[in-house]
C-alpha cells in the first residue's frame, strides 16, 4: 500500500482506528528499524504533542501537520511493503495510545515530556539538550 493511499482511507476510518493507524504509520516511518522501546518513544512525542493541543485536536492531526513527522514530508509513492515491521507498529501504537489513556501519574513512558525527535548526524536549531538517545533517534523537550 502507498503512504497516498493509506492517507486517503484514513478519512474513511473511525477515528480510534484512524488514530492507531496514523500513529502506526508514523512509528514504522519513523522508527521501523528501531528496538520496541525506540518506536514507543517515537509515539509517545506524537501523544504529548496532542496534549499540548498546537498540533492538532486527534492523532492523526499531529501527525500530519506540516513538517513535523514523515507523514508529510515523505512521497505520497512510499510503500508500506514490510508486513512484520507494520504489524510491530500497529501493536506499537496500540500500547501507546492505551498507555496514554492512562491518568499522568500512572503512565509508564520511555521519554517523559519529549516532545521532538531528530535522527543522530541531523541538527536543528532547536536540538539542545536531549533526555535520551534511542537508537539512532535523539529526543528533546522543547517548549
Amino acid at each position: 500500500m502507498t503512504l497516498g493511499l493509506l492517507l486517503g482511507m484514513i478519512a474513511l476510518l473511525p477515528r480510534p482506528v484512524a488514530d492507531q493507524t496514523c500513529l502506526a504509520a508514523t512509528v514504522y516511518m519513523e522508527a521501523r528499524s528501531q528496538p520496541t522501546r525506540g518506536q514507543l518513544a517515537v509515539a509517545e512525542v506524537a501523544l504529548d504533542r496532542l496534549d499540548m493541543g498546537r498540533y492538532g485536536n486527534t492523532i492523526c492531526d499531529v501527525v500530519t501537520s506540516p513538517h513535523q513527522f514523515a507523514l508529510t514530508t515523505t512521497s505520497k509513492n512510499f510503500m508500506f511493503d514490510n508486513t512484520a515491521a507494520w504489524n510491530k507498529a500497529w501493536q506499537v501504537a496500540g500500547k501507546a495510545i492505551a498507555i496514554w489513556s492512562e491518568p499522568v501519574s500512572d503512565r509508564k513512558l520511555v521519554v517523559p515530556h519529549a516532545n521532538h525527535f531528530i535522527r543522530l548526524g541531523s541538527t536543528a536549531t532547536w536540538a539542545k539538550n536531549p533526555v535520551a538517545t534511542i537508537g539512532d533517534h535523539e529526543f528533546y523537550v522543547v517548549d
